[in-house]
């Protein structure tokens, strides 16, 4: 891409077109907040050292070697960067143009430069850098070099290798530092003779650019850095790989309808860090017959989709309440409800995998805890996902290999930050195979296009592969009935009512038991009711044992009746209350007979009810009529948390965002521009480290009025070398001395010619 050299950073920004500008905000969204009063100000803080670091994180290890080798070589022209690096030069080409995109890089008017605090961020020994030092102007000439290295000793050579492999540095120990070539007495000595080596502060040495690039024949690398760490593979068929994922999705859904279903009649604690429970989801991991992870991968995928929040319950405790879109989301095809889950989840930055593990302080990590969040997960799983993506067809990762080699790609891929990003990568990979996004070690075919912002079609080509939901099951004379498919949702959440799964898979296994039978009437079923039912769900004739065990439990069911006394046992029948009477487990809950047919007991009737149910007694509340009081358990339903709701207008909004930040800096440009040049015009501190940075990307001196610690003002001519925290670091002509200046007490800040 040609450019124009332009003689500072501020000035390069003020040519770009506004999209273009647009990107660089997008991708380092630090420098739009708070807006930019201009691209003066735009440069300086694209050159603070914080902001440097953010975006060498984004940087692929070959990247950051051809940034590592433009500090190496100072300022190059493009063509020249390319001749130094071991890559293709269309390749060193291209990522010169992201550099400068980045504002890593600028074109100036003598090539191609890296900022200046890109050289203390990026340190020789750092990742992805050649283990080089900048150029030395104290150093021979490249061609004197390489004539030089060919006149060494083979222990001064061998010495030099060992110093480049060593990072570049070294200690002289008892060589003498300063001495001629023909006194020299050891190879270390032989060295610094010729200037092969250069002292650098009491004993140190390094080596110079020039010499480590010569040593390697001309580039900063030993071996080519454009090339990524191949992914090992195995073949599989695709079909296959479709269908093993398709059916991971349909259970995800199936088991996030059962938990939620769950938590909204019996809700979980939420703990005082706003976390579940380790109790309560180990209970969950029991119900939904998962381990602990899936389970707690579950819960989180939940509520980044907005079907699971916090609210109080009717008692006034914090608890884990379905929203009411979850209500929405349970009346949509699954294919539908998996990619609402499967959008929140690789939006989320949130680390299940973590759930389990302890923190560095011993505590164990809870799931939906609020610290368990990090901005590079989502980077982390989409990266690995597109590694997926990007594999023949045919070809899944190869068993035992495949995963540690994602993790070394996508380590060059981001080489720099975060240190657990081996872990993401894992659990991205672990997680994706839990909801059916992969399966078998490949990519599903329906998830590529979901990764392409194909939602629509993602969900239509999953639902191609997904059985077609089933409204009828066929009862069995041993009180089982079998659904041969997946139930339609209404239909598997009725029948879970009044039958226990027995068995999952293919074709799912409900059983009727008393108990079962018991639970539908607590509800408010009769038995009428479970008769027409049972009847109309059937495809097989209704067996005999059903009915008589439905028609049996009904006569059961009511015969004592419970009431408040603290609370008082009522029958007809004597028998039954003289049974539960001298019931071997019923000596604990204080019951008393007072009449024939009526117990009296101590125990409150909320503790009294489940301690009946379990001495094998199907009791009913009486109201204070006489009146036999069942009620339905009313469904708990917190709201839909807004950051949920607003989702979908995230990206529009960045956009209007970024789209206003560019106006505010072209409007500073424009008032900039317009104002008359006035050399005493005072500077906001801001605005003077503005001045300041384009001073130091430039090279040049400035003139800068200083107000020293007694309110004098003076004129300084300065060049400026570093600027941070609010700390100016110059050299000053007066004193002929580095100093540090205080950047609130700079008033003015000008530009001089070179030789003044």
């Amino acid at each position: 891409m040609a450019t124009t050299g332009h003689r500072t950073l501020a000035d390069q920004l003020r040519s770009w077109s506004d999209e273009r500008l647009s990107r660089l905000l997008r991708e380092r969204p630090d420098l739009a907040t708070p807006a930019p009063h201009d691209s003066g100000q735009l440069a300086s803080r694209a050159a603070t050292r914080s902001s440097v670091l953010r975006a060498l994180d984004q940087l692929t290890r070959f990247e950051l070697c051809v940034l590592d080798a433009l500090v190496v070589v100072g300022q190059t022209s493009r063509e020249g960067l390319a001749e130094v690096v071991r890559a293709t030069p269309s390749a060193v080409l291209e990522a010169a143009d992201r550099l400068v995109d980045l504002v890593l890089a600028w074109e100036s008017t003598q090539g191609l430069r890296p900022l200046s605090t890109v050289a203390e961020a990026l340190p020789p020994g750092s990742p992805g850098t050649s283990g080089l030092h900048p150029v030395s102007p104290e150093a021979p000439a490249p061609a004197v070099v390489r004539r030089m290295l060919d006149e060494l000793s083979p222990a001064a050579r061998g010495l030099l290798d060992h110093v480049l492999a060593s990072g570049g540095t070294a200690t002289s120990g008892t060589a003498r530092q300063t001495v001629l070539p023909e006194d020299a007495e050891t190879p270390a000595e032989e060295l610094l003779a010729r200037r092969l080596l250069l002292p650098r502060g009491g004993a140190g040495v390094v080596l110079p650019g020039e010499v480590g690039i010569a040593l390697r024949g001309g580039r900063t690398t030993a071996d080519p850095v454009d090339e990524p760490p191949a992914v090992a593979t195995s073949a599989r068929e695709p079909s296959l790989v479709d269908r093993a994922a398709a059916g991971a999705a349909f259970e995800a859904v199936r088991r996030v309808e059962l938990v939620l279903d769950q938590w909204g009649l019996h809700p979980p604690t939420a703990l005082r860090s706003g976390g579940l429970g380790v109790r309560d989801l180990r209970a969950t991991a029991v119900d939904l017959h998962v381990d602990e992870p899936t389970a707690a991968l579950l819960v989180e995928v939940a509520s980044a989709a907005g079907l699971l929040s916090t609210a109080a319950a009717p008692d006034g405790t914090p608890c884990w309440i379905p929203t009411d879109a979850f209500d929405r989301w349970t009346a949509a095809p699954t294919a539908e409800r998996w990619l609402t889950l499967v959008r929140a989840w690789l939006d989320s930055p949130r680390m299940s995998g973590l759930v389990g593990g302890r923190d560095p302080a011993g505590k164990v990590w809870n799931a939906l805890a609020p610290e368990l969040a990090s901005p590079h997960q989502v980077e982390a799983r989409r990266m690995a996902l597109d590694a997926l993506r990007t594999l023949p067809v045919g070809e899944v990762l190869a068993t035992g290999t495949g995963v540690p080699s994602v993790v070394a790609q996508l380590e060059w891929r981001r080489p720099r930050r975060p240190r657990t990003r081996a872990d993401q990568v894992v659990w991205a990979l672990d997680e994706a195979t839990a909801l059916g996004v992969s399966a078998l070690g490949g990519l599903a075919s329906y998830a590529a296009t979901l990764l392409d912002d194909r939602g629509d079609d993602a969900a239509a080509a999953l639902a191609a592969l997904l059985p077609p939901p089933v409204d009828h099951v066929l009862l069995q004379a041993d009180l089982t009935a079998i659904a041969p498919g997946p139930l339609e949702s209404q239909l598997a959440r009725r029948l879970q009512l009044v039958a226990d799964v027995e068995s999952r898979g293919g074709a799912t296994v409900y059983r009727f038991t008393p108990e079962s039978v018991r639970r539908a009437f607590d509800t408010g079923w009769t038995a009428a009711e479970v008769h027409d039912f049972v009847g109309s769900v059937s495809r097989t004739p209704v067996p005999q044992p059903l009915s008589y065990l439905v028609d049996d439990t009904a006569r059961t069911f009511g015969t004592i009746r419970v009431g408040h006394a603290e609370a008082f046992l009522r029958a007809d029948d004597d028998t039954a209350l003289t049974e539960l009477l001298h019931h071997p487990k019923a000596g604990t809950l204080g019951l008393r007979r007072i009449a024939p047919t009526v117990l009296v007991s101590s125990t409150p009737l909320d503790v009294l009810l489940p301690r009946l149910r379990d001495l094998g007694v199907a009791p009913v509340v009486e109201a204070a009529y006489g009146t036999v009081h069942v009620a339905r358990p009313d469904l708990l339903r917190a709201r839909t948390p807004k950051e949920q709701r607003g989702r979908s207008v995230a990206a529009a909004r960045e956009t209007a965002r970024v789209a206003q930040v560019v106006t505010a800096i072209r409007a500073g440009d424009r008032a900039e521009s317009g104002r008359p040049a006035q050399a005493t015009t005072t500077l906001s501190p801001s605005g003077s480290m503005a001045a300041l940075r384009e001073a130091i990307e430039a090279g040049e001196s400035v003139l800068i009025g200083y107000v020293d610690n007694h309110g004098t003002s003076t004129d300084r001519l300065v060049d400026p070398v570093a600027l941070e925290g609010g700390t100016l670091t110059a050299h000053d002509h007066r004193s002929d001395d580095t100093r540090t200046f205080a950047v609130h007490r700079i008033t003015t800040v000008r530009a001089v010619p070179a030789d003044a």
